[in-house]
């Protein structure tokens, strides 16, 4: 069962996968880097800003060390005043200055990021929907989503924060361990002996952790799948009375969750302990160490103080770097995902409204020319094999034939989603390679079976056919398509809301709306693919009337599966297995004995 990634670290709930840090890896990011390249100067600002909020960050302990000795009579400090008032009031003004630094620095940073990161979602954007038919068939919709989404947050993430952040606190490390320095060598070393071996200590076992929490991730969100399947299945459960069934199956998976979560809890049990003994211990022994050092007077207790807030620097610096290097490979892995996409090879559509003009007009007459097919994913499969057939402009053709002979293929070749490996498809006279993309799909449409609306209103989904069309243009096509009388019967009319891919409207009502957006494209040649084949009578008459409408003067290639539907055709192909076995109109054709067109009427009509 396929399970679901949870993290918290990004607003889809799914868990990015991580990607190793090389040179190659690092390549991809610096190629999405290169979007900040418009923004570099207040890029470059904003990091200077966080070198400049990071060294004034390391002032505090500094000052507050200055303190405490100041308040026993001491002055361990030339360079600061050598009052206490004096020391709060150059504290004061620096930590204004800290303000204002950091609120630009974020800004800065965000602004940066937001802008390049819409740059990129942008492009991603408009490569996905120039990329041919052939990406979209080998490649899950929820998986091209989740690349905008997840894997485009993470680099969100990535510029907005984590690289800020490892430098910040790389500066924090390096300025920590030479202020430290400065204050006892000593201390320094003492601190150095004892702390990375705990820092490594911790993060191995935190990486064992969160490998069990994983686990009981997972778990659980099997059991969730099974809470969901059965839900979505509840009919088929009750109606095979596998209730028992189901509630064992999750009563077990839940008992796993328990169990991996106990698991997990004594391992945590152990880091919670090793924490308390060993690192507390350790900063326990290195502050008695420094107090051995203020009673021999080698360092004063203000300096002692000051050391143990940079210690705390440290410790901290070190601690989240382990986090922030595993949201970096996130990064690599993302981008690397993201340039897959950028990098395909797109159609030639471009996504400028004003460059996807007609420059090429189409009067209607196509033709087939041996067009041998197969498609990219399947290529040892000929869908279509040496397919020739002509239409002249204004005729009606028909495709008939069964399930999975190559009808639907032809009408894709049509629309140019795909292309024959051999042979050559026509229009007017000249190949279709003659004609840019638009010039084809601006000048044919198609009515399918199963027609997808918009979220939108049904005004909008109309429009969908011609962008620019009046409001007087929209009401006349729907008219034609038999559709404005159920239109206006609803309360709100043409600003209905469909609902997602029309749900809120009957087969047939979106089949008249799917004619009506046709007809408002006015196209010169019309795709009509079993576009009444799951209606019931009554719907079918409105939608056969409606197609009759929108067939008048335009070339119209009908594939169905009711030959009653096309008995009227100028010209009838019978195809099988990928081949055109017979041609002819209805008279012709029911007259050939043994013809595969005449069983299939004879199918049809005795069924009735």
């Amino acid at each position: 069962m396929a399970r679901k990634h949870l993290n918290s670290g990004n607003a889809t709930g799914i868990e990015l996968t991580k990607a190793k840090i090389n040179k190659e890896t690092l390549s991809h990011v610096a190629r999405l880097l290169s979007y900040l390249k418009p923004y570099r100067h207040q890029f470059i600002a904003a990091l200077f800003f966080l070198f400049l909020s990071s060294l004034v960050g390391l002032a505090f302990p500094t000052f507050i060390g200055a303190l405490i000795d100041t308040a026993q009579g001491k002055h361990t400090n030339n360079y600061l005043p050598d009052t206490i008032q004096g020391i709060l009031l150059l504290a004061f003004v620096v930590l204004a200055l800290q303000a204002v630094v950091s609120y630009f620095r974020i800004l800065w940073f965000v602004n940066v990021a937001e802008r390049s990161l819409a740059d990129i979602r942008r492009d991603t954007y408009f490569k996905l929907i120039t990329l041919p038919m052939n990406f979209f068939s080998n490649r899950r919709v929820g998986e091209l989503n989740s690349r905008i989404s997840a894997d485009l947050s993470q680099v969100q993430d990535t510029l907005t924060t984590t690289i800020a952040e490892m430098l910040r606190q790389a500066i924090l490390l390096v300025g920590g361990i030479i202020f430290m320095a400065i204050i006892s060598e000593k201390l320094v070393f003492a601190l150095l002996l004892v702390l990375p071996v705990m820092i490594v200590f911790a993060v191995l076992f935190g990486r064992f952790i969160k490998k069990i929490s994983r686990q009981a991730q997972d778990k659980m969100a099997e059991s969730n799948t099974i809470v969901e399947e059965t839900l979505w299945g509840i009919a088929n459960v009750k109606a095979f009375v596998n209730e028992s069934f189901e509630a064992t199956r999750y009563q077990n998976t839940i008992r796993e969750v328990a169990n991996i979560a106990i698991k997990g809890a004594k391992f945590r049990g152990m880091f919670v302990s090793f924490i308390v003994l060993c690192v507390f211990g350790g900063i326990l022994g290195v502050v008695g160490y420094g107090c051995i050092l203020v009673s021999q007077h080698e360092i004063t207790f203000g300096e002692l103080l000051k050391f143990a807030l940079y210690a705390m620097f440290l410790g901290s610096s070190l601690g989240s770097f382990p986090e922030l290097f595993a949201n970096l490979q996130k990064a690599v892995g993302a981008s690397e995902r993201v340039l897959e996409i950028l990098a395909e090879q797109g159609e030639e559509i471009a996504v400028n409204e004003k460059d996807n003009r007609v420059t090429q007009t189409i009067a209607g007459n196509l033709e087939f020319k041996s067009v041998n097919f197969a498609y990219p994913s399947r290529p040892e499969v000929e869908v279509l094999s040496n397919v020739s057939f002509e239409a002249a402009a204004g005729q009606k053709v028909a495709i008939v034939g069964p399930s999975g002979s190559g009808k639907s293929t032809m009408a894709g070749l049509i629309l140019q989603f795909y292309h024959p490996q051999s042979g050559a498809i026509v229009f007017d006279g000249k190949p279709a390679s003659k004609y840019s993309l638009s010039d084809i799909r601006n000048q044919v449409a198609i009515v399918p079976q199963d027609v997808l609306l918009f979220g939108g209103t049904i005004l909008e989904n109309i429009a969908y056919g011609k962008l620019t069309a009046t409001k007087e243009e929209i009401l006349e096509s729907a008219k034609r398509a038999n559709a404005h009388q159920f239109i206006t019967a609803f309360p709100e009319g043409y600003e209905t809301v469909v609902g997602e891919r029309g749900v809120k409207l009957s087969g047939g009502q979106r089949q008249r709306i799917a004619i009506a957006r046709a007809l408002l494209k006015n196209p010169a040649i019309l795709i009509l693919d079993e576009a009444t084949s799951s209606l019931d009578s009554e719907s079918e008459r409105l939608v056969q009337d409606a197609l009759e409408e929108l067939m008048k003067g335009r070339t119209s290639i009908i594939i169905a599966h009711r030959l009653s539907t096309i008995r009227e055709a100028d010209k009838i192909l019978v195809l099988e297995r990928g081949q055109i076995i017979e041609s002819g109109t209805h008279a012709e054709l029911i007259q050939t004995e043994q013809g595969l067109y005449k069983y299939l009427s004879g199918l049809q009509f005795e069924s009735k």
